[in-house]
């Protein structure tokens, strides 16, 4: 059976750091606080000229140089995003453009955080029904014009990046195994933006409200949703493949809080040094969190040739899922 095969991965992230230093200027709060709480450290967020196609563009051009493919080769462009560079089109079409891929179709995923995850299924059956071979998926967020810098319990989260993989339909043992999917919209509003949509326009009584910006309910009740899904979505995943928690070599989780991944580790047995983490220094970048993590994996050689790699992430909607991956 032709399997999807990771062939290259890249990041990208924007120069300006955002240290708690820096909060404690904006909102009631202090590094202890935040450290504590989350994990973060710093964060990126995006200057003028950055945006989600510029972080998208350079984590794709680092994909496609490790995957050793020209642009003309993709015959797929998929971006996961909640924060688009443009209402419409697609942050994908402005991608195709600026990488000259001329025969790849281009459109964007809707999943937040678990956005990379949903992109590998879509790429993934893509390649397995072989209607494609050489897509590009990448995860790209600034989350940054999301944010509500007054309110202290979401400001000190999100931040800015892109991360991207090269897909492509090979023979052999290699690639993604398979992908779990699963979401419950009746939850929805635990973590939203619920203005700037047909349902709630943008006008001056939305801007007062901060609508327009990151809401998130319970902390409390995301933090424990978020832990039972990835460790539900994860076993489910394994049990599919007929494997075991002592069979996989690295987890690549979604960056959401450091105490999310340490919980998430402990109830699946996992040793830290298995566990990927990069949020002290990037915190919650949404559909770029796993790619990012993993590309920084990869480019420290924390992942080698036949590993069993398993990506999770849970986010807004609600949605998680997984994905098992034979390196």
């Amino acid at each position: 059976m032709q399997r999807s095969r990771i062939i290259g991965t890249g990041s990208a992230v924007p120069a300006r750091i955002m240290g708690n230093a820096d909060l404690e200027k904006l909102v009631d709060t202090s590094d202890e606080w935040v450290t504590t709480r989350t994990g973060i450290s710093e964060r990126r967020i995006c200057s003028a000229g950055e945006d989600t196609a510029t972080l998208a563009e350079k984590a794709a051009l680092q994909a496609l140089e490790a995957a050793a493919l020209d642009p003309v080769d993709l015959d797929l462009i998929l971006v996961a995003t909640i924060t688009p560079a443009v209402p419409f089109p697609a942050t994908a079409c402005l991608i195709q453009d600026s990488l000259q891929a001329r025969r790849a179709a281009a459109l964007d995923l809707s999943a937040a955080c678990s956005g990379f995850i949903y992109g590998l299924a879509v790429a993934d059956n893509f390649i397995r029904t072989e209607t494609y071979r050489n897509i590009l998926l990448v995860g790209s967020e600034t989350l940054s014009i999301l944010t509500d810098w007054a309110d202290r319990n979401t400001c000190v989260l999100f931040a800015d990046g892109a991360g991207a993989a090269v897909l492509q339909g090979q023979h052999g043992e290699r690639g993604i195994l398979s992908t779990h999917l699963y979401s419950d919209g009746s939850q929805w509003e635990l973590l939203m933006a619920p203005g700037g949509g047909a349902r709630c326009p943008v006008t001056p009584d939305v801007l007062e409200k901060r609508l327009n910006k990151i809401k998130m309910g319970s902390g409390n009740e995301v933090f424990r949703i978020a832990v039972r899904a990835m460790e539900d979505a994860c076993i489910a995943c394994l049990k599919h493949n007929h494997l075991e928690m002592a069979d996989v070599d690295v987890v690549v989780p979604h960056q959401a809080n450091a105490r999310i991944i340490q919980a998430l580790a402990h109830r699946l047995s996992m040793p830290p040094e298995k566990v990927i983490t990069n949020i002290a220094r990037y915190g919650n970048t949404s559909a770029a969190s796993v790619p990012l993590a993993l590309d920084e994996a990869v480019r420290m050689g924390k992942i080698h040739e036949g590993n069993l790699v398993l990506l999770v992430a849970f986010g807004g909607g609600l949605t998680w899922g997984s994905a098992a991956v034979r390196w």
